[in-house]
């Protein structure tokens, strides 16, 4: 074992035996350096992977902090579940982040998957989801405004998506179509999730059908895969 994963392990082990509590600044690289008769190089590169684990976060000019790693969260894709139902079930705070919800004139590829009528709107609704306060979701909904009308429009927060489309137009998510892709790091969406440097991104897009098989909801939801894990049951024919 290299010598920075040696310190690393050392960090790992103090971190975890709570001599560097959760939120509580890690002595300086310089300090480090010396207790552990190393360069500060070796320390940098102690501490990056660390950070790839997510047990801290640097900040840039201010320290590195130690941070309470997110669990993994395992989902199947055969099982329809909404955000907020993946972050609960995992024990999970749920938080969200409101960042825009406004009426658009639709592209051509939202009229044709959600079948929309010729001067139709339709209603945008974007959010980061958070979990323990981080982020791990960036959600783009796409929903017809003769669906849903105005009224979302006024509302602070949404909550889940799913249980607000029921309980207030009584729409029933009950299925969805969906294409799994790789973003790539300089799509801006799936900028908005890369806070460590191990972070990947993995992208749900779905159409959402309701009890009458009717279009109702296109949704872009960037995950992030070192919280998030997808897996699905495959059978032989």
């Amino acid at each position: 074992m290299a010598i920075y994963q040696e310190i690393k392990e050392s960090l790992k082990t103090a971190i975890e035996d709570g001599r560097y509590p959760i939120g509580e600044r890690l002595p300086p690289e310089m300090t480090l350096a010396k207790q552990f008769k190393v360069s500060r190089e070796t320390i940098r590169s102690a501490i990056k992977l660390l950070e790839q684990e997510g047990r801290v976060v640097v900040r840039h000019g201010v320290g590195t902090f130690v941070v309470n790693p997110l669990p993994s969260l395992p989902n199947s894709l055969e099982n329809l579940m909404s955000v907020t139902s993946m972050i609960m079930h995992a024990g999970l705070e749920d938080g969200e982040r409101r960042e825009k919800l406004r009426t658009e004139i639709p592209t051509d590829e939202w009229k044709e998957l959600l079948q929309l009528q010729q001067e139709e709107q339709v209603i945008v609704h974007e959010r980061i989801r958070t979990a323990n306060h981080e982020p791990v979701v960036f959600s783009k909904n796409v929903l017809s405004s003769n669906l849903v009308g105005d009224l979302i429009l006024k509302k602070e927060t949404i909550g889940s998506l799913f249980q607000y489309l029921q309980n207030v137009h009584n729409i029933e998510i009950t299925n969805a179509s969906t294409e799994i892709v790789v973003p790539l790091h300089t799509d801006p969406n799936c900028q908005k999730l890369l806070i460590h440097p191990a972070t990947t991104v993995l992208l749900l897009k779905q159409i959402h059908y309701d009890q009458h098989h009717t279009p109702v909801l296109y949704s872009l939801d960037y995950f992030r895969n070192d919280v998030f894990k997808f897996f699905i049951t495959r059978t032989k024919n």
